[in-house]
């Protein structure tokens, strides 16, 4: 080739637009009402994804069983669901970890001017249970319960059923009280009810050295390994917009019209839970916990909870940090 035309031709290389760089995607399937969608929502308006080169695709999902079924047919990246399900999933050969999200938790609610406020005086009460008899949280209170020498299934008269059911007919006054969910609990209390047994405090009197996160972020192990340093900057992008919510009042205001809340009394309800449920403990010391917990709920949910994983492995645990 002539000189000129070597130079015409690396002149015309040297103009061509450099390949258009391509972030990071993950594919994240969340349930629409739950508290991940908030972050999320927070960290797109405030572009911290951009800024952690991410590009996450968001699935807004029904229940959290959609959740599972998307994140078992590889349709998502990652979920939002409990160690607990992730135990069974590893015993049945699925490798999927953990990561901490919140340790928010409910509580058994009741009026302000009931004269139940330990577990012991709930003997002949009606409870109403959000959930069914495999409930996390009932399973829990159950053993705190045989501590003290309580059959509380029996000496109690648990009623079940979906979690806004049982608290507008504990409101009607159809139920002495009632187990619910952390934000039907932080929706009663914006009505003026009270949180007679925290579970947070029945957990420590299982084992647990501190508040426990129940739920966290679900993905693979495969997945974990191959996308190391994307989810490393996802969590720190949550750890900001976590910091935002903590710190900006005006953040809120998508929230408040979201759960379509009456004025900002309830909000600052909400607002407090949420906070209080952030993990603030290393991984690991949230995975000993977690174990501790297990071995209740495996020996009262039995099988049926757990299948055969009898214990946690706490492998399962993904700590972003290292």
């Amino acid at each position: 080739m002539k000189p000129f035309l070597i130079l015409a031709a690396l002149a015309l290389v040297a103009g061509w637009p450099a390949p258009a760089h391509s972030a990071d995607t993950l594919r994240i399937a969340l349930q629409k009402t739950g508290t991940v969608a908030w972050e999320i929502d927070l960290l797109k308006a405030r572009g911290l994804d951009t800024a952690a080169d991410l590009d996450l695709e968001v699935s807004e999902l029904a229940s959290t069983d959609a959740g599972k079924i998307a994140i078992e047919g590889r349709s998502a990246d990652m979920i939002v669901s409990d160690w607990l399900w992730v135990a069974r999933e590893r015993s049945l050969g699925d490798r999927l970890m953990f990561t901490p999200y919140s340790s928010a938790l409910g509580a058994v609610m009741v009026k302000a001017d009931a004269s139940i406020r330990t577990i012991a005086d709930l003997g002949g009460r009606a409870i109403g249970v959000a959930g069914g008899p495999l409930d996390k949280s009932w399973l829990l209170l159950q053993g705190a319960a045989k501590a003290q020498g309580i059959d509380l299934a029996a000496a109690a008269k648990p009623i079940f059923g979906a979690p806004p059911l049982i608290a507008e007919k504990f409101a009607e006054g159809e139920m002495d009280a009632a187990l619910e969910f952390w934000n039907f609990s932080a929706d009663l209390e914006s009505r003026g009810f009270v949180r007679a047994i925290d579970m947070i405090d029945v957990e420590k009197s299982l084992g647990a050295k501190g508040p426990v996160a129940m739920t966290g972020y679900v993905f693979s192990e495969s997945f974990a390994e191959e996308h190391k340093d994307a989810l490393k900057r996802f969590f720190s992008a949550l750890a900001k917009a976590r910091a935002i919510l903590a710190s900006d009042p005006g953040a809120w205001a998508p929230i408040k019209a979201r759960l379509n809340l009456k004025d900002d009394a309830a909000l600052e309800v909400y607002k407090k839970r949420y906070l209080d449920g952030a993990p603030k403990r290393p991984v690991a010391e949230e995975a000993a916990d977690a174990k501790a917990l297990y071995a209740t709920l495996a020996r009262l949910g039995g099988r049926e909870l757990v299948g055969d994983a009898t214990e946690l492995d706490v492998a399962e645990f993904f700590d972003p940090a290292q």
